[in-house]
């Protein structure tokens, strides 16, 4: 068994892409459009039509997990972001400068959740963090 990818749907997949890959230097290796009996049947969505990416996440090599961004054609609306509510919460980058990039985000329409803090935790070390979306 081997990890493969993580699935973001988005409003518009080729900014989304290019987002990560400026930011976090991800790279795109497979653009998706995908349509058909076969895609209804797997989405339960009569007339899906998804258009897509792969991006490679950083640090893993040829053979490593994608980021798969995709846009539906016909898309529902998602409540407001909100870091405690269930389901995916993160995806977490280790970075050189925490700072730096929470920056290069903010530039690129991001947002913060909270504050950059620096703690101890046990077992792994002192980490600067921060939520952003």
């Amino acid at each position: 068994m081997r990890y493969a990818h993580t699935n973001i749907v988005a409003r518009d997949w080729r900014a989304l892409a290019r987002f990560y890959e400026d930011v976090f230097g991800c790279e795109v290796v497979a653009e998706r459009d995908l349509a058909g009996e076969w895609v209804d049947r797997l989405t339960g969505l009569p007339g899906a039509r998804i258009r897509g990416a792969h991006l490679r996440l950083p640090g893993h090599g040829p053979d490593g997990p994608t980021l798969e961004i995709f846009q539906y054609d016909e898309a529902e609306e998602r409540p407001p972001t909100a870091i405690n509510r269930t389901g995916l919460a993160h995806l977490a980058f280790q970075v050189a400068d925490v700072a730096a990039t929470r920056e290069e985000v903010l530039v690129a329409g991001g947002q913060d959740y909270g504050e950059l803090v620096t703690a101890d935790l046990p077992g792994a070390g002192t980490l600067e963090v921060v939520y952003l979306t």
